[in-house]
């Protein structure tokens, strides 16, 4: 996502881009060895050897599946006052009006192109209208499925808060590291139409992109650019937390505040640390959070560093000025109403209602509109959301216990 801005990618078809080394052929000796054994010299097997079987191909992911619904379907329509939906979606216009008008709208074919959302873009500007009578009168509303499947998972994000300085002393002394000139970041999606939302990373040796250093040999400094660092924060685990994050507010020993977003990832896998505790059996499925890992990693400091770096992958950051954090889409993220997507199946920019459980028990159904303005490296599927809640401690508790049901529809402009 943000590493979001990121939140950042499916990376494993790097093998089918990349030219490969070529195998090596052996050494003389070697070479003589196999070819001085005769076949007299080979003794039969009396019986003959059973091959192991090939286990089975795994089964195919679940196919996203739209039907088409009318308003009086969605639940709770009416009850929004779509209030700080309004911002969120003009963010999202003034990008959508800068893409040719006769390009794709993205992997939905019922979603057009961008002139049919820039003629929509430009209506929601001059429209008297109000905003449910104008997404009545302009949009249709699809109901997603995942084969048919409508219900999946909902998580949420938040900007996390960390205390840092510009200078390494006894007590900052963990680094965020800027984005390094010799990261290549690879958009699958502009060699081939099937890879769009994919995306892989390395470094460029002898012509040849190569993978790059994972989160254990960044944070160990066994990489080139050690000194590459845009700030310096107090703990490793909060340093851990903003990369899953991919934005923060960094209080400086100064007393000012600096703002940091995603700026690029090392090329490796996000792997959920919390799923690792699982599989160890220190948590459980059931009280498996952020605030229950963070007092685990707390409490155990001599295992913390080896379970960190189970997750391979590395965020590097970049400051920011002015409103953020910044979404994949590359506009300034509304707590609340910007939604992180799986980006191969939905595009950003489309409005989504949604009806998602109570994240905490003191609060309500989520029942309103969002929109795609994000993704990450764990939203995967064709119903799987993540929900950015802004900043400071509510959001941050919000974040830490959302593992939340729901389900969602597409609103898509009418092209009549």
């Amino acid at each position: 996502m943000i590493q979001k801005g990121m939140r950042f990618i499916a990376l494993f078809f790097c093998l089918f881009l990349i030219a490969c080394d070529e195998g090596e052929t052996p050494a003389p000796d070697a070479q003589n060895e196999t070819q001085n054994v005769k076949p007299a010299q080979v003794e039969e097997p009396s019986e003959p050897i059973e091959q192991p079987a090939e286990p089975p191909p795994p089964p195919p992911p679940p196919k996203m599946i739209l039907e088409e619904v009318g308003f009086d379907t969605l639940p709770d329509w009416g009850s929004d006052n779509f209030k700080t939906f309004i911002p969120a979606f003009q963010k999202s216009c003034e990008k959508v009006n800068k893409i040719p008008s006769d390009r794709a709208f993205g992997p939905l074919e019922q979603a057009g192109t961008y002139g049919d959302w820039q003629k929509m873009c430009k209506k929601f500007e001059s429209t008297n209208q109000n905003v449910q009578t104008f997404f009545e009168t302009h949009f249709t509303p699809y109901m997603v499925r995942a084969d048919e499947d409508p219900i999946g998972l909902f998580t949420g994000y938040y900007e996390a808060s960390l205390k840092g300085s510009h200078t390494r002393t006894d007590v900052y002394n963990t680094p965020l590291h800027k984005r390094p000139d010799d990261l290549v970041m690879v958009n699958l999606g502009e060699f081939r139409e099937e890879l769009k939302g994919q995306r892989i990373a390395g470094r460029v040796k002898g012509g040849n992109l190569k993978p790059y250093e994972n989160r254990e040999d960044i944070v160990n400094g066994d990489w080139p650019h050690n000194d590459e660092v845009l700030v310096w924060v107090d703990d490793a685990v909060d340093a851990f937390f903003v990369q899953i994050q991919g934005s923060g507010i960094v209080t400086l020993n100064d007393g000012s505040t600096m703002r940091i977003g995603y700026a690029g990832q090392n090329g490796h896998p996000y792997y959920a640390i919390g799923r690792e505790l699982i599989k160890r059996e220190h948590l459980t499925k059931e009280n498996v959070s952020m605030q229950s890992i963070r007092a685990w990693l707390s409490d155990n400091p001599d295992h913390a560093d080896e379970v960190m770096n189970t997750n391979r992958s590395y965020v590097f950051f970049r400051e920011i000025n002015g409103a953020g954090p910044i979404g994949a889409q590359g506009v300034a993220l509304t707590a609340g109403r910007s939604l992180a997507v799986d980006r191969t199946k939905i595009s950003y920019g489309i409005p989504i209602w949604v009806d998602i459980e109570k994240p905490v028990e003191e609060a309500n159904d989520i029942c309103r509109m969002m929109i795609a303005q994000d993704t990450g490296g764990a939203i995967i599927g064709a119903v799987r959301g993540d929900v950015f809640w802004g900043y400071g401690a509510i959001a941050e508790d919000m974040v830490g216990k959302m593992k939340s049901k729901g389900r969602y529809w597409v609103l898509l402009p009418n092209r009549n």
